[in-house]
């Protein structure tokens, strides 16, 4: 691959949802890599994804100390993946990096994802090689990454990531997908260029920062949206789990056909009947659960709603509302 050679604009993405208390700490670290790294030029955008604890009034104070920090305000709290999205198409870079604001993932290693950047990558991926997190994130994430890759995309990292760095051109063909409900992470593997790999360890979210709000339902319908979006497993379990029924059924009709006809023994009663009962009609809902999953989806692909509806931008302390 040809190397790049000269200055280049790189953009920062960072998604804020209920991190004011790290930001300050983040703007402070993303300022040293600049200089770092220069002659390249930085623009930091941080996008509000509908936070209700001031981090709204934090990046509008440190906007005004930095002309490089742009704010994007959404309407209201869209989900991590669409403020990376938003993010993406606001920014104005050869290259554009995205990072969480909760500083568990090093904004440093943006040195090291340019240099690949810069000898030709067009994805840059920062993989976790391990993670400090609680045992049952940890686990979920383990059960995930490995049912992600066995069903779905191959070339997914063991532990997954978050944070990455895009070619100008990679940006442009993730902003122009429309579509609802999208796994990031899975769209940059889907388009097929070969990414570098970054390893490093993610090290545990500092009590001062805050709790994480990525609860437990959240994760659980990250979890579906990413399977839906890139795997047919789940129909194709709900088939399978469908024939296992019809086969236990048909096998047990046969015993309880010869028990009767040739060994004279009474048919079984109300609890062998309520067993089949609710074992099929159990089989036929969890089936309908998934093909709803599917439908839905397929009801809010053809809606055509934004994937997210920016109200403002804030540059140097300033507000705009969108489209003035």
């Amino acid at each position: 691959m040809p190397e790049r050679r000269g200055a280049a604009r790189v953009g920062v993405v960072i998604p804020v949802y209920q991190n004011a208390p790290s930001l300050p700490d983040l703007a402070a670290r993303l300022a040293r890599l600049a200089e770092t790294c220069a002659p390249n030029t930085f623009e930091f955008v941080f996008v509000d994804d509908g936070s209700r604890d001031g981090s709204l009034d934090v990046l509008a104070a440190l906007s005004k100390g930095d002309p490089r920090i742009r704010v994007v305000k959404l309407a209201r709290n869209f989900g991590s993946n669409a403020a990376i999205l938003a993010g993406l198409a606001a920014a104005d870079g050869d290259a554009v990096v995205a990072v969480a604001a909760d500083l568990q993932d090093p904004p440093e290693l943006i040195v090291d994802m340019l240099r690949l950047w810069g000898e030709g990558r067009k994805v840059v991926l920062a993989a976790r090689r391990s993670r400090r997190d609680p045992l049952l994130t940890r686990a979920l994430a383990a059960v995930f990454y490995f049912l992600f890759r066995r069903f779905a995309i191959r070339t997914m990292p063991a532990k997954g990531f978050d944070f990455f760095l895009v070619d100008r051109r990679v940006r442009d063909l993730l902003v122009g997908i429309q579509e609802n409900n999208a796994y990031l992470m899975g769209l940059i593997l889907w388009l097929g260029f070969a990414p570098a790999v970054l390893e490093y360890d993610r090290a545990e979210r500092e009590a001062r920062y805050g709790a994480s709000a990525w609860t437990f339902w959240r994760k659980c319908k990250y979890f579906v949206d990413s399977f839906v979006a890139f795997s047919y497993m789940p129909l194709r379990l709900a088939s399978l789990l469908g024939l296992a029924v019809v086969a236990f059924a048909f096998a047990y009709a046969l015993v309880v056909l010869y028990l009767s006809l040739f060994r004279g023994f009474p048919v079984g009663g109300w609890a062998s009947l309520m067993l089949v009962l609710l074992l099929v009609s159990g089989s036929q809902i969890l089936m309908l659960g998934v093909l709803g999953e599917y439908l839905w989806r397929n009801l809010e692909e053809t809606r055509r709603r934004p994937r997210y509806v920016v109200e403002s931008t804030i540059r140097d302390g300033r507000e705009t509302p969108a489209g003035e």
